[in-house]
């Protein structure tokens, strides 16, 4: 992983599917998209809400890219 002192938390403007909220973490993590987009699914499984949530949240809160 790289020093994550010196990153921010962005919203892409490329690359994105629906929000960019799992290519954003993706990106601040460094770490593969699609290991973060199972995770999303996995969490819509159980009804929908513990995914949705915090999905629509750090959509909202995240800032985008210039």
């Amino acid at each position: 992983m790289k020093n994550l002192k010196n990153k921010r938390l962005l919203l892409p403007k490329k690359g994105k599917k629906i929000g960019g909220v799992a290519q954003a973490l993706a990106n601040y993590f460094d770490i593969d998209v699609t290991l973060v987009r199972v995770l999303w699914v996995l969490l819509l499984m159980p009804g929908g809400l513990p995914g949705i949530i915090p999905y629509v949240l750090l959509w909202l809160v995240i800032p985008e890219e210039n």
